[in-house]
């Protein structure tokens, strides 16, 4: 096979859902992204169909980007007023700049959710990353950019103690007493600080009062490296606009990832040759994501058993023979062939199943092959290449029939948002024994918020009396975090 873009590979799948149910506008160049109206032939239809209210609202919101996007009178007008030092709101578009932080799988689960929030607040979003981050993805909006130009007059204040301690919204209300109220003007810009590690005044983006002051600030930058959505969800003034954007609560990343993240052409060919030469003709495909953040204290042989005792008692890979070395002495007609996928940074779960399955049959006489498409053996921030790979093997991975993801992956995350299927998550083990149950299947296929407003992250206490709505549960995998969950879910 050649070519980079593999784009003459036809793929088994007879009938695709080109615009994913109404999810992505027509009119794109497909020859600059080859994976947006050609990744549903790779996937089954999604049973999850995109409201009719998202569906306008995504237009109108094309349309918003058009007219205010990069080098456009509006912008030109809006970068101008930057030097202010209040709002001016003049040229009619109010915007959000995101900024990376963290991995790969942060990025996109963060991304996401920043969209959600221009959406909501009828900003328009723009992108700033570094070159680790270079031809990734396709321009999701049409005839616009979604990246902030590389001569905006704040790109080199962004990791600068002045827009962490000065230019941040929770330091103004920490120097204006928790409220937004006591503030005669409103400033031409401020950081949202969103990550991990933000303090308390930083949570405070999340009240509702403080909801109407943000209104009217023409610049926001936004740093995060989470899955906020459930905690918009959590605040009034959205409730009801996002209830009727998502009337199934537990497809809102399901339906963004889709739209917003098109693998390039580059990424794109990385997946498809990998997909024909070792899943394509597989009966049933299963992924197993294995991701250790702290590899050195968890034997892998423990880790391995725990793979094999969710799996066993999940009945979610083929079972060994381990009587026979043969199924039959005759070749077997009609065969099934699974397929196998394992992505980590680490070879050795790889090399074990391989071997598992090379040295015994299965019961029922399956065909079983096993594959990585690659071991960087440790997470290399700054990298374009390792983060070219990762994107490719969460997209990958998303095309799995069955899926078990790993505690804490937002990695897993966003291949469980991409496929629309709900996993099975492994726990880490605790004092070097396997969890009892190994392994436990997600309520939802949504994200984790890892570190919600709720939660003291210094003192390690869930906050009390908070009320998270009728559509959030604590997460399987962080007892502490949110996530949101479908309409009947019990």
């Amino acid at each position: 096979m050649t070519g980079s873009e593999n784009s003459s590979f036809q793929p088994t799948s007879t009938v695709a859902d080109k615009l994913l149910g109404g999810l992505l506008a027509s009119g794109f160049d497909e020859g600059s992204c080859i994976s947006r109206y050609q990744s549903s032939m790779y996937r089954k239809i999604s049973p999850h169909k995109p409201s009719l209210f998202l569906l306008s609202k995504l237009r109108k919101y094309e349309n918003r980007h058009k007219q205010c996007g990069p080098y456009t009178k509006s912008y030109i007008k809006a970068v101008k007023e930057l030097n202010s030092s209040q709002a001016n709101g003049t040229t009619g578009c109010n915007y959000i700049v995101w900024l990376p932080s963290n991995g790969l799988g942060n990025r996109i689960v963060s991304l996401a959710s920043a969209f959600l929030y221009a959406l909501l607040t009828n900003r328009v979003l723009l992108v700033h990353h570094g070159t680790d981050m270079d031809d990734l993805f396709c321009e999701p909006f049409p005839n616009t950019s979604w990246l902030l130009p590389a001569d905006f007059p704040l790109k080199n204040q962004f990791d600068s103690f002045e827009m962490r301690n000065i230019h941040s919204y929770g330091n103004l209300l920490k120097n204006h007493n928790m409220s937004s109220s006591t503030m005669l003007q409103k400033p031409a810009f401020l950081l949202l600080y969103v990550a991990y590690d933000y303090e308390d005044h930083d949570k405070l983006f999340y009240q509702d009062q403080n909801q109407g002051f943000l209104q009217g600030v023409p610049w926001l930058i936004l740093k995060s490296d989470q899955y906020f959505v459930p905690s918009l969800f959590s605040i009034p003034t959205f409730r009801k606009e996002l209830s009727i954007l998502f009337p199934d609560k537990e497809t809102v990343f399901h339906h963004l990832v889709r739209y917003l993240f098109h693998p390039s052409n580059e990424a794109w060919g990385l997946i498809t040759r990998f997909y024909q030469a070792y899943l394509e003709k597989a009966d049933e495909r299963i992924g197993l994501q294995i991701r250790l953040f702290h590899p050195e204290s968890i034997p892998s042989q423990l880790v391995m058993k725990q793979i094999l005792s969710c799996t066993e008692m999940e009945n979610l890979l083929p079972q060994l023979d381990k009587q026979k070395h043969l199924v039959s002495a005759s070749p077997l007609k009609n065969q099934t062939l699974k397929a196998i996928l394992v992505v980590s940074l680490h070879s050795i779960y790889y090399e074990n199943l391989r071997n598992m399955y090379w040295i015994k049959p299965t019961v029922n006489g399956e065909a079983i092959g096993v594959y990585q498409p690659s071991h960087e053996e440790y997470q290399q921030f700054g990298n374009n290449m390792h983060n070219m790979k990762a994107w490719a093997e969460m997209y990958i991975l998303s095309m799995s029939d069955v899926l078990v993801t790993s505690t804490w992956s937002t990695f897993g995350y966003v291949a469980q948002g991409l496929g629309g299927v709900k996993p099975w998550i492994l726990f880490i083990p605790d004092n070097q024994t396997i969890p009892d149950p190994p392994c436990q299947r997600a309520m939802s296929m949504e994200p984790c918020f890892h570190y919600p407003p709720s939660y003291d992250r210094k003192a390690n206490i869930i906050l009390d009396n908070v009320d998270l709505g009728p559509h959030i549960r604590n997460c399987e995998d962080a007892s502490w975090g949110l996530k949101l969950v479908d309409n009947d879910h019990e």
